[in-house]
């Protein structure tokens, strides 16, 4: 069995690829959707000028609006129909997972399996509908007060017509692109959402290249240090892929035993746990959360003095309370979502089920614990992984005033998302090789059955 699957390993090639057909349309579908997308950042909301946007949006650039708008791939700056982009779904999903470790009903419903994982992604559709409605209706109030100078007000005809109209755009279009990556999940390749994300990060890059090459030439930037921005970023990239990849196999055996009318031989194998096993889950969820009140404040207060000023100052993007909240979140997050994708007790119970037990500790309570001891552990070493990965690249921006594109998280997500993709069509593959050596071995059996019969 080893070196039937070595083979088909050793046989992905691109004459394999070129023969997997349902693959092919799977990738084109999603290239479809993502251009979609795209094509949606483009689209204006109706009644807003786009000249004034323009302006406006340049006025908050370091901002919190800047960093939401990495994140909807521009959408935000030219407030386009997806202005508000998958945020408000991730903010419900949020919210539901939250609820489901203190509902015993949701809990209950996530121990049905598939039925009752639809019932909870229902209730996300339903909470994202909600919070799509608080935020248009916040962005359309806070456009109506929005001017820039001699410009003039930035909505032509501010009133109740106008707030109906952005309001239902504004929901519209995140309901779409929820609906978008859902079909790009079920009919395409990698995770819709996750790959809606980063193609608004990607979409980004080339600007950003560009303003550091342009600061590079006018001798804004030395040459020396671009270079060792590149540099940096790279040495990122390559931290990232291997702490992604790392593992800590914990090994379990299999004593002999009988299955049915066969007896099963005694079988050694592991565990892999990941050093990093909530992924961009907690550096998503903190900067939504984060987001969310600033969004409030940034729209709704265009002076920079009272409260609403006080507030922003503290916890505007790369200032030190941003930063602690920041890590916090992060830290908070890993941990939680760790403990919902992986429970000790409930692992260690299967493990029992089948006859299978962790070297040096009896099966039950103590290979829960010994679970629970070895993931705690590793979840610090993610959550501070993820901090330095997140923050670092935020402190530099600040100092340096580098491209948001850049930043930590926008690295994280990028190559989180183009591993598991490339996971993905990677067992696609192996699939489709597996299926044609089935039946090559079906077809020989068949003229070995036939040939028999003849003698």
């Amino acid at each position: 069995m080893a070196s039937a699957a070595e083979q088909l390993v050793k046989n992905l090639s691109w004459r394999a690829f070129s023969q997997a057909e349902d693959l092919k349309k799977r990738i084109w579908f999603t290239l479809a959707a993502l251009v979609v997308f795209r094509l949606g950042t483009y689209v204006p909301l109706p009644g807003i000028d786009p000249t004034v946007m323009s302006e406006t949006i340049s006025n908050h650039s370091g901002g919190i609006i800047a960093i939401l708008d990495r994140f909807s791939g521009g959408a935000l700056g030219r407030m386009s129909v997806f202005a508000l982009g998958i945020m408000p779904y991730i903010s419900a999903s949020i919210i539901v997972q939250l609820m489901t470790a203190v509902s015993p009903h949701l809990e209950a419903l996530k121990k049905e399996g598939e039925s009752g994982r639809k019932i909870i992604n229902q209730y996300t559709r339903y909470g994202t509908v909600v919070i799509c409605l608080l935020q248009s209706y916040g962005i359309a109030a806070g456009l109506e007060g929005m001017t820039d100078g001699s410009a003039g007000p930035l909505v032509y005809e501010a009133g109740f017509l106008f707030r109906m109209s952005s309001v239902i755009t504004l929901t519209g279009g995140t309901l779409f692109l929820m609906w978008l990556g859902e079909q790009i999940t079920s009919r395409g390749i990698g995770n819709g959402i996750s790959l809606l994300i980063f193609s608004g990060i990607v979409a980004n890059i080339p600007q950003a290249l560009a303003i550091m090459f342009d600061r590079g030439r006018s001798g804004e930037y030395d040459s020396l240090f671009v270079m060792a921005v590149f540099a940096v970023v790279a040495a990122m990239v390559l931290f990232i892929i291997l702490v992604e990849r790392a593992q800590r196999r914990i090994p379990v055996q299999y004593p002999k035993r009988q299955v049915k009318t066969k007896m099963v031989a005694a079988q050694t194998a592991h565990m892999p746990l990941r050093i990093n096993t909530p992924g961009v889950i907690p550096p998503i969820f903190a900067s939504t959360i984060i987001s969310l009140p600033m969004t409030v404040i940034s729209f709704a207060s265009s002076q920079s003095d009272g409260l609403m000023g006080t507030i922003a100052s503290y916890l505007g993007p790369q200032k030190p309370l941003y930063l602690i909240l920041y890590i916090a979140l992060i830290v908070f997050f890993a941990f939680f979502y760790t403990a919902i994708v992986f429970n000790p007790e409930e692992t260690a119970e299967n493990l029992r089920k089948n006859g299978g037990f962790v070297p040096g500790y009896r099966p039950g309570e103590k290979t829960a614990g010994y679970f629970d001891y070895v993931l705690t552990r590793l979840t610090v070493v993610g959550a501070a992984y993820l901090s330095f990965i997140c923050v670092v690249p935020e402190v530099l921006i600040a100092k340096y005033a580098l491209p948001f594109a850049l930043g930590g998280t926008s690295l994280l997500i990028v190559v989180s998302v183009c591993m598991d993709t490339v996971a993905q069509v990677h067992s696609h593959l192996l699939a489709h090789q597996y299926g044609d050596v089935m039946k090559k071995m079906g077809m020989m059996n068949s003229s070995s059955a036939k040939r028999g019969r003849r003698r």
